[in-house]
């Protein structure tokens, strides 16, 4: 069994947005509620995650947009919200990939997963997008080459294309961005045209997804066209942006991939490199009354598959 880490922290439930917004606190509550009533608990390592440091966030995102993100609540574009406690629960989200790639780094963990909000991979250097303020995951990706990390692999499952996490990466190198998106669909991005460019060309790679795409379209790509990707970019560690909405019964898209869908994409995102350390991190998934099941089978492949 790996050690797997599990950060969480109820600074995040206080990232309020208004009745009806699909990105809410009860979001996490039910993954915690999955947690405790499928009994996976005992297994994990419960982490605090830290407060990112400034730094962090500006190896990433403007030092004028963080600014702004920081004396600004309402909206701050048409579907993110910001409260008085967003910007807090904004920086703890990140600080916790950081601090997750700092456990694994010193041999503590092998592997973890954030449950997370707000959630960030819609976020670009300079705004705010898609319910996402700061990009968790392109953090992370910094915090892991300072770490000694060099080469990360992104992974991005969610319904959403993550054009914020392509755009920062798009011209690096030493980093790899993998998407499976229900396409043509928000954010508008994520053709299997975009490839990188300049001295980053070749290291992002985009698979668009037809609505209605299911488990066996989804499995032939996670599972016959992720692992060679991997093994010609040899990462030195795995990022997953772990979005949900690919569930069936998600209300905001139109895959219908199955809970054994999900268990297989995670089990095949595993074995593609199975002695790379890997940290998932929540994006989307709006069924509250699915998500706490989803997060559960994606925390079983994190302790058992080798």
């Amino acid at each position: 069994m790996k050690r797997v880490g599990f950060f969480y922290d109820d600074i995040f439930l206080k990232h309020e947005t208004p009745a009806g917004h699909p990105e809410c606190a009860e979001r996490l509550l039910a993954i915690m509620r999955g947690l405790r009533e499928s009994g996976i608990a005992d297994k994990l390592i419960f982490q605090k995650p830290r407060r990112a440091e400034l730094r962090e966030i500006e190896a990433v995102h403007d030092p004028d947009y963080v600014r702004r993100v920081a004396g600004f609540t309402g909206y701050f574009d048409p579907d993110t919200y910001l409260s008085e406690g967003s910007y807090e629960a904004a920086l703890y989200a990140a600080g916790a990939v950081s601090g997750a790639l700092e456990l694994i780094k010193k041999g503590e963990l092998d592997r973890a997963f954030c449950a997370v909000r707000p959630p960030g991979h819609h976020a670009g250097k300079d705004r705010a997008m898609g319910f996402c303020i700061f990009n968790n995951v392109a953090v992370g990706a910094r915090a892991a080459q300072e770490l000694g990390f060099e080469k990360v692999f992104i992974v991005d499952f969610d319904v959403h294309h993550g054009n914020g996490t392509e755009h920062i990466f798009y011209e690096d190198p030493s980093v790899f961005y993998f998407s499976t998106h229900q396409y043509p669909f928000y954010p508008g991005t994520g053709a299997d045209s975009e490839r990188g460019a300049g001295a980053g060309a070749g290291t992002t790679y985009n698979v668009p997804m037809a609505a209605g795409s299911g488990v066996k379209q989804y499995l032939r790509v996670y599972q016959d066209l992720l692992p060679p990707l991997m093994a010609r970019f040899k990462p030195d560690v795995i990022l997953v942006s772990a979005g949900y909405d690919i569930y069936s019964g998600d209300p905001l898209a139109a895959i219908n991939v199955s809970k054994e869908g999900v268990r297989g994409i995670v089990e095949a995102i595993l074995r593609a490199s199975p002695a790379t350390p890997s940290v998932f991190v929540l994006e989307g998934g709006y069924d509250l009354e699915a998500l706490g099941d989803l997060v559960v089978i994606t925390l079983e492949r994190l302790l058992y598959s080798e």
